[in-house]
């Protein structure tokens, strides 16, 4: 991998890294365990891997924001995640931040690409 790829390839994770966080208490706003809420991710484009999903499952649960409950579901048992009173609280706080950001963001990009605007 070249520098230059390496270079992209970190930046492009810092980006995902926070953007995750929204897609998945966006998700969680209706109950689901870990395989419907990964294939509920990827099917919105957002790919995560097991080894990034549930250690973050278990931050955003420790932080208060999703509960969670063990219940058997086709004879397996399955740990279920959903957002807690604070976690929708938060979510919407999170997501009017993100709005914000990302209309600034494109207004800067527009600006740059068409100064005349």
């Amino acid at each position: 991998m070249t520098l230059a790829e390496n270079l992209f390839e970190n930046l492009r994770l810092e980006l995902r890294r926070g953007c995750l966080t929204l897609a998945v208490l966006a998700q969680l706003r209706q109950e689901r365990y870990g395989y419907t809420l990964r294939k509920a991710l990827a099917d919105d484009g957002l790919v995560i891997d097991e080894s990034t999903l549930y250690p973050l499952l278990r931050r955003l649960e420790t932080q208060g924001l999703l509960a969670s409950q063990w219940r058997e579901e086709e004879k397996r048992n399955k740990r279920f995640y959903r957002l807690t009173p604070e976690g929708e609280q938060i979510f919407a706080q999170l997501l009017q931040e993100w709005h914000s950001i990302n209309a600034s963001i494109q207004q800067t990009i527009n600006t740059t690409v068409n100064p005349t605007l």
